[in-house]
């Protein structure tokens, strides 16, 4: 990644709040506030998602880097109140304890010491030293993804002004496979409608009943879903060096996403069993230009964007943390317990798509930023017509 669209968060899932700092974001950009607020509501869309969902309405607030709906040049701020934090002011609280009677229970109550299998106490407790496993529950929350999500979606409107497009579906949940499409912009609005993010009605409903299944179990479900992006020109990433691979870039911001456990590009596993001869996509010529009649690759070879569509297939497992605990460990006695139950969604794997759609869309806005100018829009929009047309005369 060339980190010109660079981006921090902050924030804790009980604290005051999410923020997100965005630089290299070129000036004249149209960005949508309420684009922004729209991609936050498609995160928190899903069946099987839990109670906080019910609370929190997620809007951003922009704090710097626009005016009158453009951007400056300048760091963009952004902020996402969480709602639930007037229930955890004490709790949660930045400044030194007041130690008062009602203080100490209020934190001891919802101190945490027994550890959840599969989440980041255990590792990050160790990590950081920390007695209170709260310390680390609180950032490593996949509450911090809806920062992600509001980058993303400035990210997206770097994109929308070259036409480039990106659009998640859930393919799998449990055992339920939804059956596939060769273009999936052709049901945009069946998935956007979709509170699995499926086109196939017949797998939402079996998807449902594993759902409510795992609910009345105490038990949780993970899932796979797919992202395509659309429109992206050849030549993002590079083959020189590692680090410059687009595809190793966009795996490791997709598998950075909580709960992702493996990410594939286009055909993925299946290019290990599948010959030479019916993986590799062949070159034609139609009408002077170069087409694929076949996109095995996912949209890049070597590294760099081939002009196909970029298309990414991600695992998510089952959230650790289950109303019917796992085998665990006390922290502080290190006896065997039950693990900690806090509040969670039996299935998330509609969120999870959009936070890699948001990723997705980083990465590439980073690439676009890299290859075509980043100082001002029109600047990277000439840039980016004479390249085209550089092509075209190939």
């Amino acid at each position: 990644m060339s980190n010109i669209f660079r981006f921090l968060t902050s924030g804790e899932s009980h604290g005051k709040c999410l923020n997100v700092i965005i630089d290299g974001i070129p000036s004249d950009v149209c960005i949508d506030n309420d684009f922004i607020n729209k991609d936050l509501a498609r995160r928190q869309i899903g069946y099987g998602r839990g109670g906080r969902m019910k609370i929190e309405k997620d809007t951003a607030e922009i704090l710097s880097g626009v005016r009158f709906g453009f951007s400056t040049g300048s760091p963009v701020c952004l902020e996402i109140q969480n709602k639930d934090w007037v229930n955890w002011q004490i709790p949660m609280s930045a400044s030194k304890l007041i130690e008062t009677e009602e203080n100490i229970k209020l934190i001891e109550a919802k101190k945490i010491i027994n550890l959840r299998p599969g989440h980041a106490d255990f590792a990050g407790a160790l990590k950081y030293n920390h007695k209170d496993v709260r310390n680390i529950l609180e950032r490593s929350s996949a509450r911090e993804t809806a920062a992600r999500v509001a980058a993303g979606a400035v990210a997206k409107c770097i994109l929308k002004e070259f036409n480039i497009e990106g659009l998640s579906y859930v393919t799998q949940i449990g055992n339920v496979k939804a059956k596939t499409i060769n273009n999936i912009f052709d049901v945009k609005e069946e998935i956007e409608n979709s509170d699995l993010r499926t086109f196939d009605d017949y797998a939402s409903e079996k998807m449902k009943e594993e759902i409510d299944r795992a609910s009345q179990e105490g038990d949780t479900l993970g899932g796979m879903f797919q992202v395509v992006f659309k429109n992206v020109p050849v030549g993002l990433g590079s083959h020189v060096q590692w680090d410059r691979r687009l595809d190793g870039i966009l795996a490791q911001a997709v598998m950075s996403i909580p709960a992702v456990k493996s990410v594939e590009i286009g055909i993925g596993s299946k290019a290990a069993e599948t010959p030479g001869s019916l993986t590799h996509d062949e070159i034609f010529i139609e009408n002077g230009k170069y087409i694929r009649k076949t996109n095995n690759a996912g949209g890049i070879e070597a590294g760099i964007s081939n002009g196909e569509d970029i298309i990414i297939t991600a695992a998510m497992k089952a959230i650790p943390t289950m109303k019917k605990p796992l085998n665990s460990i006390a922290l502080d006695k290190k006896e065997e317990v039950q693990a900690h139950f806090e509040r969670s969604d039996t299935c998330a794997v509609p969120a999870c798509a959009v936070v890699a759609e948001a990723m997705i869309a980083i990465v590439l806005a980073d690439a676009m930023l890299d290859k075509f100018s980043h100082d001002s829009i029109s600047e990277m929009k000439t840039n980016y017509q004479n390249y085209l047309k550089q092509i075209e005369e190939r």
